[in-house]
Parts: structure tokens; C-alpha cells; sequence
């Protein structure tokens, strides 16, 4: 035959024939490859899966981190609850001791208490005796 790249000798026969033994495997990938392709209906719910699961992950991620706030807000509202408790507790406290220093200044000191029940009973009087020329 005819000389290749300057060397003479025959083609190489082997090597032909395992080209020819892998050509049909090499259509055969080829062929499916391009039915995959053209397989609309399994390509559409292949999507429609990798979408279903993207959706799962992503709901997922969503729920966790409404819980992580949820956590955080239940924590701050803990906190809001036992700074008000000791708030009010301690305006409690303020109001009894007031209470209990009035009480105490009353107790020493009835006089000023005594002329503002004279005072009301007076004025009841007062009212009763002016009611009773008008009838």
C-alpha cells in the first residue's frame, strides 16, 4: 500500500478492528444520549423532582430559622418578663412603705384626721338643712 508519514508498511489491522468493534458502543451512547433529550415527558418530571426537592430543603432552612427566632424572642420576652416582675415588685415595695409611714404619721398625729371627718359631717349637715327648707 502506500507509505504513512514516511515509514512504509501495511495499516494497522488490529487496531482497525478495535475501532470498529467500539464505533457501534460509541452510536449506541450517542443514540441514547440523544433519545434522553428528546424524552420531554422524563426531562419534565426530572425537573419537576430536583424542584420538588429544592422546595423540601429550602422549607426546611426556612423552618429552622423561625425556630432560632422564635427561641431568641422567646428568650428576650423571658428577660422583659423578669426585669418587669422586679419592677413591679419593687414599686410595690416603695407604695407599702409609703402606706405604712402614712399609717404611722396618722396614728401619731389623729388631729388632722379628726377635723376632716368633723369638716365632711359639718357639710352633711349643712346639705341636709338646705334640702329640708327648699321641700
Amino acid at each position: 500500500m502506500s507509505e504513512r508519514n514516511g515509514s512504509s508498511g501495511k495499516p494497522d489491522v488490529d487496531a482497525l478492528r478495535a475501532e470498529i468493534k467500539q464505533t457501534p458502543a460509541e452510536l449506541v451512547e450517542t443514540v441514547q444520549a440523544l433519545a434522553a433529550k428528546a424524552d420531554v415527558k422524563a426531562r419534565a418530571k426530572e425537573q419537576v423532582d430536583q424542584t420538588k426537592e429544592r422546595v423540601k430543603a429550602q422549607a426546611a432552612e426556612a423552618g429552622e430559622r423561625v425556630r432560632g427566632v422564635a427561641q431568641s424572642a422567646t428568650v428576650r420576652v423571658r428577660h422583659a418578663a423578669a426585669n418587669a416582675r422586679g419592677t413591679a415588685a419593687e414599686a410595690t415595695d416603695r407604695a407599702t412603705d409609703r402606706a405604712q409611714v402614712a399609717s404611722e404619721q396618722v396614728r401619731r398625729n389623729s388631729f388632722p384626721l379628726t377635723a376632716v371627718l368633723a369638716g365632711v359631717a359639718g357639710l352633711v349637715g349643712m346639705i341636709l338643712i338646705v334640702r329640708g327648707r327648699r321641700q
